[in-house]
């Protein structure tokens, strides 16, 4: 598969001025309209000069200057206060174009300070006097003016001072609007008012023309459909409009003008985009005698003569749209395109530069994360991966808003945004623009505002001003040459720091802030403002290669941090605003009705301004009512495309303290790398034109001007097939959940886990938690695979119940989020109101990415019709009856005490007439309360009950089993048995408990009257009794051969053989057994330890012993009789598909077996970790999950030998199956195999394999991985096993270890290759789709044939048990059955230490000794539960008196040699994760 390419940096590429096709210009100029009152008209030439005169002293003013006599309100001027014997100072300027302008002006105090650099002080007047402005006398500073100047050759469009003017403060006049005030006053005497000078800078041009800007050229020609080019760019990229000038002749080209522009959609998506504004020389031909007369071109006074000396020039801006601010890279881009053209010539034409910057520059991504694009020799970018942030990503500049503005007032800016004000923000500098108010409105995070905003706004767009909505404009200080701002707009100066505001919209005091909050940030801020000037500031695209490949990344890395601080600072203050809002959010729990949507409906509004500070209900009170407010409550209620940075900012909320007076330590906003990696993709130029050997290259393209686009000139698409992919918001389908956790969730994640891996419990919780959040991953697939998909949701439902229950600790809320969104899609918003309902009862707060789908669940989900008033009455009567039910329960309880008071007491004085030894003996006897049920093997045989919702396993031939377990396939059997009429239920007081085949009695057969004692109901025969005595080790040693009659209690396998030949089925088996003598004693208790001790010692022949291979080799040969069975099993629901799942893996470094809990102990706090550690060497590997599949299905009938008869032991097809005399051969029957229908000589396809034991978090990683890239139907696609097999075995051994239900096996079933399977004969047998069934083994599936055997293998060997699978190697002559026979002594005997010493002793020391792959404690812990049964073995008691025997054993050999020789037991986070996600079932 090729791989995906990444997104374009930039998008388009459009030339806008002036029409070049020769026609003429039309002679309407176009004049935007006024938006506010006229100003008189700009002056046409800078001020060059300033002087003072004195005229105490009877100086004039020099020809050519201008005398300021007035202040700016028209008062007076004495700048001496009029005192006797002052020079009266008068402040003089002039105007020209014959030097460079003024830029700026200053005041000094002699003495007190020193002119700052490049400033000049004005000392004298023109006529050689003093020019000091202070009034004579001691204490006054001499005070003189300074100026700066523009440099030389800076041409006609260099800024300069174009107006000046007096303020007297004490007569209420404060500093006009684009002027820039002096701080020092004029007038520093004792007496006279305080005067101060203020100077405007701007540009200073006459005879111009101005045009609305058109689109000449673009490229692509075609629009993409997911982003077409807006109509309005060219507008833009001019905003004061496309000019036509007259300059004088020599007047030198100015260098371009770089500007930035923002646009938003209707969608509220940002389009980014970078211009470069430039002239060229216009043809005077083009013109109009009127157009002509109004440039200066024609003589004013003689008609129709043109003057000399003048150069007509136009404006054009070349620019760039994309949907990522990468300003600096758009102006290197651009300024090289300038210079190409206006250069040259060369050998490419410039439409293949624009080709291939678009086609083959990619925006930086992790795989790519530094890209340096060579777009000439001489010419160089270097782009580098943005920091990864959670915050959106913005082309704001926190930097240039703090240089700009300061702290104070970029914190009153902060007020004024947040009230919702009308922002005029002007400069000279439209670059400065759009950064300045970017910044401003992603200072306010989370809120988002939702007004007007134009950061760089057009003069054909100045009506906004006018607006009576809230807005946040950006526009050109020269537009105030011709206009006053409206009277209710803030206006901010970018260029002199200051804010303007009228009494009618003055703005609230900071002091309404939160207080502490508010200092906080203050001081950041001046913290922060100090340290820019430290800063390297110097123009990128001036630098060099080496810059770009050393410090680059240096002076980058601290701007960002800095930009990252400010930015910290403004979030670190939301965040303290907003406190505790979500507490306040009001959860739809009904059917939606008429303004659910409002504000008032979804947020407590008084309850949450009653929680501030008085000071500050203010401020809140106006907060609460923007229009950016309402919206963020929405967006918190019903969820957003940006529920991931809300997400964020719940956890920032959570982090701050407004209570301190400090910041936090931890930073909220983290700076990563600005680059994972070393790799930087280098971009080359465009290849030239081949040349003919033997020829020197030629240019042959060169331009006097920006050219006009040529289409045949652009670089070909064959490269490029399609549009690339434009980034935006993701969308899942409306069927498919977005599961995946955002990055804010993933690192939370993280962290719970490295803490909770130093806590043993926590550790084993945290890896359950992510269990459970896999299974809800895979809940989409599940629900829509299943028959009732409401079902389904409820199933769901109680598993959430359960993990409550069970105290499951989960790292993140997508269990609750996926169910919820669920809900949503199918329709059930009163199972979304009760999801949310536990999650209050579990008390987790939902973050606003759940809150939105539980809330979208309520509100736009079909409500159930009808009054619920019946089933509220109902409700109400169930509760009495069950009310009722209580009150007498204690009463009940009672009347049982008294009669079982008065049963003991006749029983005690019946068994004093009896004897003592009797009356001792019965009283020891427990009453059993059902039908006891024979241990086949150790650990049972685990089964999938059909009836289950969850599809929980559980266990048949187990005395252990609970009274009240599931039914199993026993269960299945006895019903369709009872059904046809073959077998009845035994009256018992209690039937149909545990579902066996216990419970049931062939047709005919009477009741016992001589039932066990104590009156528990049983029906048991002398025989059977006898033989349920052996077989726990209860009865006497010499127990003859049973009559196949009296066997009450068969295997499944016997059964289903008698079942399947009725017609041969003996008939003694139909005559009632005799009854139990009254007089016969009952039989001593005896340790079920007696009888294991003693395997040769059980009920049954030899002979039957003796040919057990060959009897299941025959019938394994018997073709019908297999066809029949496995076809029999598969209508009763028994699998045909068997898979067996082990976790244990061998550490190669020790050869060492290292089991599933000792593994999970192992693993790492990481979710791209794949290893484990050794418990015996501490070393690390990778543990695997090994899988067996055992297919049964039945394949085309083969003609069998003709010598295959089989043993003489072979049971007779159509025969009566074993009796329980055969115990070997009922356990065989009883073996998994066979007990699921598979005969043990029936063929079956085996397959087996390895794969990577995946921890809980890397598993969930690469499933969410795989989720977001193919969608959650892959999880239901028979494909899966085979496309993503670590993923599957490892999910399908998770599910089945947590009893789980899910599609998984049904999902091998699919994907194995078999016959059909078989149909079903009559309607009440219809087969299960997902006869699959999973065992999970705790031991290795096929022993190590070189190793050492286990013992618990031995003493099966022993026993003559048949097993799962046979040991294929020689057995070591110390493992006999005498030490196995004595380690289970010391065992029962409580003495542990004995037994792991024996061992030890009988091992011998390594290396000479046997070497043992499970350690000392795995072999006593399988040895026991081999010989007593699982369900006898209480794994926590072991764990307890193998610690008690290790630490005696420690103080003799000492600890390490015991570890050394592999005895200790398992490490506490090992022994939690067993206890947590309990022990596999078998081994």
């Amino acid at each position: 598969m090729a791989e995906e390419r990444p997104p374009r940096l930039v998008d388009y590429f459009v030339v806008a001025g002036l029409p070049g096709n020769g026609a003429p210009i039309p002679e309407e100029t176009w004049i935007p309209e006024p938006s506010g009152p006229l100003r008189p008209p700009r002056p046409a030439e800078p001020i060059t000069d300033v002087a003072v005169i004195a005229r105490a002293l009877g100086e004039e003013v020099p020809q050519g200057y201008t005398c300021i006599q007035a202040s700016a309100g028209g008062y007076p001027l004495e700048l001496s206060a009029g005192l006797l014997g002052g020079t009266q100072p008068v402040i003089c300027y002039r105007r020209g174009r014959d030097k460079p302008p003024l830029v700026e002006l200053g005041v000094l105090y002699e003495g007190k300070e020193h002119p700052k650099p490049g400033f000049q002080v004005l000392d004298t007047t023109p006529y050689s006097h003093s020019a000091n402005l202070a009034p004579p006398g001691p204490g006054h500073p001499r005070t003189y003016l300074t100026y700066r100047r523009a440099a030389e050759g800076a041409g006609l469009h260099a800024l300069g001072i174009t107006d000046l003017c007096l303020v007297l403060p004490s007569k209420g006049e404060g500093t006009p609007h684009t002027y820039c005030r002096l701080p020092r006053n004029l007038n520093p005497g004792m007496w006279g008012p305080a005067v101060y000078l203020c100077y405007k800078v701007g540009l200073a041009k006459a005879n111009t023309l101005v045009y609305e800007a058109e689109l000449l050229g673009r490229y692509p020609e075609e629009d993409n459909e997911a982003f077409p080019l807006p109509e309005s760019v060219p507008v833009f990229c001019l905003p004061m409009g496309a000019t036509i000038e007259c300059w004088p002749a020599q007047t030198k080209y100015p260098v371009p003008v770089f500007s930035t522009f923002v646009l938003t959609g209707a969608a509220g998506d940002k389009v980014y985009g970078a211009a470069l504004q430039f002239y060229e020389a216009f043809p005077r031909a083009r013109l109009s005698e009127r157009q002509a007369r109004a440039l200066g071109l024609l003589s004013a006074v003689e008609r129709g003569r043109a003057l000399g000396g003048r150069a007509v020039r136009s404006r054009r801006a070349i620019a760039v749209l994309s949907r990522w601010p990468a300003f600096p890279a758009f102006r290197a881009f651009l300024t090289f395109l300038y210079r190409y053209s206006v250069s040259g010539p060369h050998r490419l034409p410039l439409e293949a530069h624009i080709s291939h910057f678009i086609h083959n520059v990619p925006f930086p991504s992790p795989q790519r994360p530094r890209i340096l694009v060579q777009m000439s020799p001489y010419d160089n970018l270097l782009l580098c991966q943005p920091v990864s942030s959670p915050l959106p990503l913005s082309g704001a500049s926190f930097l240039q808003l703090l240089q700009s503005l300061g702290p104070e007032l970029a914190v009153t800016l902060l007020l004024a945004v947040l009230t919702e004000h009308k922002l005029l923000v002007h400069s000279l500098r439209p670059d400065l623009l759009t950064s300045v108010c970017e910044a401003l409105v992603s200072m306010i995070f989370p809120l988002h505002w939702q007004c007007p905003y134009i950061p760089l706004c057009p003069l054909v767009l100045a009506d906004v001003l006018s607006a009576p909505v809230p807005f946040i404009v950006g526009i050109h200080s020269s537009y105030f040459d011709l206009h006053d701002p409206p009277a209710d707009v803030i206006c901010v100066d970018l260029d002199t720091n200051t804010l303007f505001q009228t009494e009618e919209k003055k703005l609230l005091s900071p002091r309404t802030l939160p207080r502490r909050p508010y200092k906080v940030l203050l001081a950041t801020l001046t913290n922060l403002y100090q340290q820019l000037d430290q800063t390297y500031t110097g123009p990128e695209e001036e630098a060099s290669l080496e810059f770009l490949l050393t410090d680059y990344e240096a002076v980058c890395g601290r701007r960002a941090r800095l930009e990252r601080e400010v930015q910290g600072a403004f979030l670190r203050f939301m965040a303290c605003l907003l406190k505790g809002y979500r507490v306040f959010l009001r959860p739809l729990t009904q059917a939606p009705s008429e303004g659910a949507r409002d504000v008032d409906n979804l947020f407590f509004l008084q309850g949450f301004l009653k929680s501030r500070e008085r000071s500050s209900h203010k401020l809140y009170s106006q907060l609460l009512h923007t229009q950016m407010f309402s919206q963020f409550i929405e967006e918190c209620s019903f969820g957003s495309a940006r529920h991931a940075a809300l997400e964020f900012f719940d956890s920032c909320v959570d982090k701050v303290h407004p209570e301190q007076e400090k910041p936090e330590l931890t930073p909220l906003v983290e700076l990563e790398e600005l680059s994972g990696s070393e790799l930087t993709v280098f971009i080359t130029p465009p290849e030239e034109p081949p040349v003919p050997e033997g020829s020197e290259p030629t240019p042959q393209y060169c331009y006097d001007g920006f050219p006009e686009l040529r289409a045949e000139l652009f670089e070909s698409l064959q490269e490029q097939p399609g549009a690339l992919p434009v980034p935006g918001p993701s969308r899942s389908a409306p069927s498919s959940p977005a599961p995946r956790r955002t990055k804010q969730e993933m690192k939370v994640a993280q962290r719970m886990a490295q803490k909770s891996a130093a806590v043993p419990e926590l550790w084993a919780r945290c890896l359950l938690g992510h269990c459970y959040g896999l299974w809800f991953l895979c809940l989409p697939a599940y629900v829509r695979s299943a028959p009732s998909r409401v079902q389904a949701l409820h199933t769901a439902y109680h598993v959430l119940r359960q993990m409550e229950s069970c105290k499951v600790v989960l790292p993140d809320e997508v269990c609750y989020r996926v169910l919820m969104q669920l809900c949503s899609h199918y329709g059930q918003p009163v199972l979304s109101v009760r999801v949310m309902l536990e999650m209050r009862q579990a008390g987790i707060v939902p973050n606003t990415i759940t809150y939105g789908y539980y809330n979208k669940a309520v509100l736009e989900s079909k409500w159930p019709s009808g009054t619920p008033g019946g089933r509220l009455r109902w409700a109400k009567l169930r509760n009495v009856v069950l009310g009722a039910a209580q009150f007498r329960q204690p009463l009940r309880e009672r009347q049982q005490q008294q009669q079982q008071q008065r049963q003991q007491q006749e029983e005690v004085s019946a068994h004093q007439e009896a004897g003592s030894s009797q009356t001792e003996s019965y009283l020891e006897r427990p009453s059993p309360s059902r039908p006891l049920q024979r241990q086949t093997t150790w650990a049972g045989q685990s089964l999938r009950d059909p009836a289950s919702p969850t599809g929980r396993l559980v266990k048949s031939g187990s005395l252990g089993s609970a009274r009240g377990a599931q039914p199993t396939v026993e269960a299945g059997v006895a019903h369709m048995i009872e059904a046809l009429g073959v077998l009845e239920p035994r009256e018992s007081p209690v039937p149909w408990h545990d579902g066996s085949l216990s419970d049931l009695s062939l047709t005919g057969e009477e009741p016992a009257s001589g039932g066990s004692p104590g009156g528990s109901g049983l029906a048991l025969s002398a025989q059977s009794t006898e033989a349920l005595e052996g077989l726990s080790g209860r009865g006497p040693k010499a127990g003859g051969r049973q009559d196949e009659a009296g066997t009450p209690r068969r295997g499944l396998g016997a059964r289903l053989q008698q079942l399947l030949t009725p017609s041969r089925r003996s008939l003694a088996s139909r005559i009632p057994p005799p009854e139990l003598p009254p007089d016969l004693p009952p039989p001593a208790r005896r340790s079920p330890m007696d009888s294991l001790l003693r395997p040769r010692e059980r009920p049954g022949s030899t002979a039957s012993e003796a040919g057990l291979g060959g009897r299941w080799e025959g019938l394994g040969k018997e073709h019908g009789l297999q066809s029949a069975r496995v076809q029999m099993a598969y209508f009763l629901g028994s699998p045909c598909l068997q898979i067996l799942l082990s976790s244990c893996s061998l550490c190669r470094a020790c050869d060492s077996l290292v089991y599933d809990e000792e593994i999970m102990a192992g693993w790492a706090p990481d979710d791209s970790n794949l290893n484990t550690t050794c418990p015996f060497c501490a070393c690390p590997f990778v543990p695997l999950l090994s899988v067996q599949t055992l297919d049964s299905r039945p394949s085309a009938p083969s003609p069998a030998p003709a010598g295959a008869s089989g043993s003489k032991d072979a049971p007779v097809p159509g025969g009566p199956g074993p009796v329980l005399s055969d115990r070997r051969l009922c356990l065989a029957l009883d073996e998994p195999q066979l007990c699921n229908g598979h005969v043990g000589g029936a063929s079956r396809r085996v397959e087996s394999g390895a794969w990577a034991y995946l921890s809980p978090l890397v598993l969930r990683k690469e499933l969410e991985s795989l989720v977001e890239n193919e969608g959650s139907e892959v999880l239901a696609l028979p494909e899966l096993p085979a496309a993503h097999p670590i993923i599957f075995w490892n999910l399908l051994w998770y599910f089945q270890r947590l009893r789980l239900p899910s599609i998984l096996p049904g999902l091998v079933l699919a994907s194995c290759d078999g016959p059909p399977l078989p149909q079903a004969p009559s309607p009440w047998l219809t087969p299960d789709p997902a006869s699959v069934q999973v065992r999970l083994l705790w031991d290795v599936l096929t022993p190590d044939p070189n190793s050492c055997p286990p013992l618990y293998v031995l003493w099966r060997v022993h026993s003559q048990i048949p097993q799962r699978v046979v040991w294929p190697g020689p057995v070591p002559a110390s493992l006999s059955l005498a030490l196995l026979e004595s380690v289970l002594r010391h065992v029962g005997l409580n003495e542990v230490h004995k037994a792991v010493g024996l061992l030890l002793e009988t091992l011998g020391p390594p290396p000479t000794g046997l070497h043992l792959q499970r350690g000392i404690y795995r072999e006593i812990l399988f040895l026991t539960m081999a010989a007593l049964g699982k369900d006898h073995v209480d794994i926590v008691a072991f764990d307890k008196k193998y610690k008690t025997a290790f630490n005696k054993l420690a103080s003799s050999m000492g600890k390490e040699e015991l570890r050394q020789r592999r005895a200790q037991m398992p490490t506490p986070k090992a022994i939690d994760c067993r206890k947590c996600f309990g022990a596999p079932p078998e081994c």
